[in-house]
């Protein structure tokens, strides 16, 4: 009997000894990832009825994709105004979900109605449609693929002229990461929107993996108590190294500098 307790005891001791071990691994994991918040260079205005679900920036100007189902818009903005030069609704039928521009064309997704749209960049004509498997959420490009998220953890790389999937990544740190929403490619890495938080993912874009967390606790905080008004909405300058950032129904829209945060990233 008292060899028995003695192997019960020894196996909880060591049951627990492992579990620690995992928890104190995976803390120092996750440590180890860079950690960045930022500092706010301009405000510039932005629709408040805009419910923004795709942004990009392109030669001097802003596009942006709005979403909701009779809502639905895609836009050329004034960047210092936020003055809506050009628009073009969708069937009310369909929530507009990212978008992204390659080869002089605009792609937009919709969300739950498995197509999306080519237009002409500059007459915003519609040129083609095309299928989606599942949901649509985010949409980048690296300048040969079209990147997207459907709210999973995968991302997919797609043919810019058939859309057909060529490859995908499961982004992770050490478990999946979900809720992907918007999408900006930025320097050689994917910044994607988790939803309903205020944090920001890179993404290493042949791996998957999480390679910092951007947190914008506090860069606005809604008056309007709806849960839906969240963090959304990344565009990147690379002629002068410019981050832009919003949120759905946001009445701003912000250029940020990112900055590091963890003290061995300084």
């Amino acid at each position: 009997m008292k060899q028995r307790l003695a192997l019960i005891l020894g196996l909880s001791v060591l049951v627990t000894v492992l579990a620690f071990s995992m928890y104190f691994s995976t803390l120092h994991h996750e440590s180890m990832i860079p950690s960045y918040t930022y500092h706010i260079v301009n405000v510039f205005p932005h629709d408040p009825q805009a419910f923004t679900q795709g942004l990009v920036f392109h030669n001097k100007m802003l596009y942006e994709s709005t979403g909701l189902y009779n809502f639905s818009s895609l836009r050329r903005v004034e960047l210092e105004t936020g003055k809506v030069l050009q628009i073009t609704q969708l069937p009310d039928h369909y929530f507009g979900e990212g978008m992204t521009i390659i080869q002089d064309k605009i792609v937009q997704l919709t969300w739950k109605s498995n197509i999306g749209f080519v237009y002409d960049l500059h007459t915003f004509t519609l040129l083609q449609n095309f299928s989606i498997a599942g949901e649509g959420w985010g949409l980048t490009c690296d300048g040969q693929q079209v990147i997207m998220s459907d709210g999973t953890a995968t991302l997919s790389f797609l043919d810019p002229e058939t859309f057909n999937k060529i490859r995908e990544i499961q982004v992770q740190d050490n478990y999946p990461l979900d809720r992907i929403n918007e999408l900006e490619y930025i320097q050689g890495e994917i910044f994607a929107n988790i939803w309903k938080t205020d944090n920001i993912a890179r993404i290493n874009p042949t791996t998957g993996q999480i390679v910092g967390w951007l947190n914008l606790t506090g860069l606005y905080e809604p008056d309007v108590d709806d849960r839906n008004n969240v963090l959304n909405g990344i565009a990147y300058d690379a002629q002068n190294d410019r981050i832009f950032v919003t949120g759905k129904r946001w009445p701003y829209l912000y250029e940020i500098q990112v900055v590091p945060l963890n003290t061995s990233d300084s």
